[in-house]
This record gives structure tokens, sequence and C-alpha cells, in this order.
């Protein structure tokens, strides 16, 4: 590959961010107005190539050290783990107000060490599976009148769950569970009147795509070695061939268990929207 064609290489999730922490360091430091933060912010997660996102930092320094350009090498893609998602810094959004209206904050962005919210006759949303953590517990206040707010938690994560309810209340379902070694601290905390906080625990869309397809492949597998069995005597034949059957119901039917979890959460998602468009919408 020629040096004229790295430009027009595309550049990743990873690649925006780091462009993104730059730019939200340029703020703080002075260098950059609110005006032409949010429109080099705008350009950055609008960018595709390398070459498209070059020239957002170009001007701008990193701390402590001579500006850099972004990097045009590819950088191994993160391994998942939570020491990768525990990033420091600033949190991309530390509040969020609902009145009489609603707020999400989702995908990727970066929970500071506490994120206030307040919701009077509206509703929030905030989704952690995508998100980095400026921290390794993290405060998740919110303050719900006559409003609800849903916090989701991606699996591995630790959640307590302190807030007060006053004919409201804070779902505590996933208060206690333990978490992964290294992964981030969840507190939950407020105080909810006449509205309600709930926690739930989720995988992402992609990542529940996966394991269906890990599931797929091991199925494909094993109807592959039950092809090969070798022909010994008719009962062995016929006792593996019963146990393939058994397996594949039991797969089958942990499938339908799955999908059925699946199309009951949507159901209940889809309800509390509608409960909320019902109760809001017309104010």
């Amino acid at each position: 590959m020629t040096d004229d064609a790295v430009p027009e290489l595309r550049a990743s999730d990873a690649d925006r961010e780091r462009v993104s922490e730059i730019l939200r360091d340029a703020l703080a430091e002075g260098r950059l107005d609110m005006e032409e933060f949010e429109e080099r912010l705008e350009a950055t997660y609008k960018a595709r190539t390398y070459g498209e996102l070059t020239p957002i930092t170009r001007d701008l320094p990193a701390p402590g050290v001579a500006p850099p350009p972004v990097s045009m090498v590819k950088e191994p893609v993160d391994s998942g783990s939570w020491a990768g998602r525990v990033v420091g810094g600033e949190g991309s959004s530390t509040w969020a107000v609902a009145v009489m209206s609603g707020f999400q904050r989702k995908g990727r962005w970066t929970v500071p060490k506490r994120f206030n919210s307040f919701c009077f006759w509206g509703g929030g949303d905030i989704d952690l599976r995508e998100a980095n953590f400026a921290d390794r517990e993290v405060v998740i206040n919110c303050i719900a009148i006559m409003g609800g707010v849903n916090v989701t938690v991606p699996p591995g994560v630790e959640v307590v769950v302190r807030g007060i309810g006053i004919m409201g209340a804070f779902d505590s379902r996933e208060d206690g569970v333990p978490g992964d070694p290294g992964a981030p601290r969840v507190i939950v905390t407020g105080f909810a009147f006449w509205g309600g906080v709930d926690v739930e625990r989720k995988l992402t869309r992609e990542e529940r795509r996966r394991i269906k397809e890990e599931r797929r492949q091991e199925k494909l597998e094993r109807r592959g070695s039950a092809r090969e069995l070798p022909e010994s005597s008719h009962g062995d034949v016929h006792d593996a061939h019963h146990r393939i059957l058994d397996g594949r119901h039991r797969d089958a039917h942990r499938e339908r268990n799955e999908e059925r979890r699946e199309r009951q959460e949507e159901r209940r998602r889809e309800r509390r929207e509608e409960r909320d468009r019902r109760r809001f919408g017309d104010y």
C-alpha cells in the first residue's frame, strides 16, 4: 500500500474516540470555544477515513507533547477487557434533564465519576453497555418526579442501588450481583417521587447475534460429527442417533426459551415507552 492510499483507509470507532478526547481536552483548556468544539465533534463522528479525521486536530496539541497527527497505523483491536474501558479523565456527558420530555445517553460515550439526571413528567434512558468509564467506581444519580429513568448495564458490572422512593421505587434486582475482576462498579442513587428508576442487565444486540451464531456453528459441527459416525453395530448407531436427537431437542427448546425471553423483554420495553408517550406526549 502506498502512502497516498493511507488517508483513504476507513477509520474505526476507536480512532474517532481518540480525536474526540483531544477535542474535549482542547475545550477544557480554552483552545476551542463551545461552537468550534461542537462543529469539530460533529465532523469527527461523521468522518469515515483517516484523511477526514486528520485536519480536525491538526492545530491542537496533545497534553504535554508536540501536536501529533492522527495515527495512520492501524492499532490492534481492543480485546474487550475491562481495563481498556476504564479510560480515566472526564466524562463526555455529566448531566441530563427531561421536563415533560425525554433524554438518552447510549452508544459510545464516557461515563463520568458522577452523572446527574433529573426527570419531571418525563423519561430518561441511560445505557452503559457500550460506554467507557472515567473511573472504576461511578455514580448515577437519578431524581425522578412523576417520571422514570431506565439504567441498562452490561453483564460483569457490579451494581449497587441506594435510591429512596416515596410513592415510587428503585429497582434492586441487580443489586449485589458480583462483578467480573477489574470491572467497574456502578452505584445508582437518588430520589423517586411518584416515579421509578429501573436497572436492568442486558447484552448488546451485536453480542446476542454473536452468541446465536456460535451456537448455530456448534449445531452444524455436531451434525457433521453425526454423519461421520463409524458403521459399527446397529445398536450403537441407534443409540447415537437418539443421543443426537435428544441434543437437538434440548438446543431447540433452549433457543425457543431465549427467543421468548427476548420477545418478552422487547414487549416490556415497548409497553414502557408507550406508557411514557401516553403520560408525557400531550405536554
